[in-house]
């Protein structure tokens, strides 16, 4: 056997043993590219928010009142509530429960994380969107709120007013 011949069947070998890894990896790399090419790799997907309710105030109690939304993010990147707004106008102040053993106070948040592929589920224990000095309400009313996002358009989404203790579902 010539060495011209020996090196061509050596190559030969090599290629055979190399030639299925590095085949795989050419169509893993190019299908990856594909998936990233038209949007399904790491990108931010618009958040997705469910009608809210919105706590009655009391004619008795303090001129605040808060909203429960919550805020599902089918993306593969965080997003956070950055602000919000609502069809009276008047501040809205994004706020986070903190608790401390048996006891808590709130604070007001710059913003509230939604988790990738996860969600901002509002309520009285956690978050809440606090409203100063709401005009007057009725139950069963529907009021609209427009929410901010750092990755995400505003969603404009409506509110039911419920009674104290009247809140439906989770």
């Amino acid at each position: 056997m010539s060495g011209r011949t020996a090196r061509v069947l050596g190559a030969a070998r090599r290629l055979r043993v190399a030639g299925p890894p590095v085949a795989a990896a050419g169509v893993a790399l190019a299908l990856l590219s594909g998936w990233t090419a038209v949007g399904g790799a790491g990108t931010a997907r618009p958040v997705e928010v469910e009608p809210g309710w919105l706590l009655l105030p009391t004619a008795s109690g303090a001129p605040v009142t808060a909203a429960f939304f919550t805020v599902r993010n089918p993306g593969d990147i965080p997003d956070e509530l950055t602000s919000a707004g609502w069809e009276f106008g008047g501040k809205v102040t994004l706020k986070r429960h903190l608790h401390q053993g048996a006891s808590g106070r709130w604070a007001p948040a710059a913003s509230l994380p939604v988790p990738e592929r996860g969600a901002l589920v509002m309520s009285p224990e956690d978050s809440d969107l606090m409203i100063t000095n709401p005009p007057p309400l009725k139950v069963g009313q529907w009021v609209e709120f427009t929410l901010g996002f750092r990755n995400s358009p505003p969603v404009r989404v409506r509110a039911e007013v419920l009674p104290p203790g009247g809140r439906r579902g989770g």
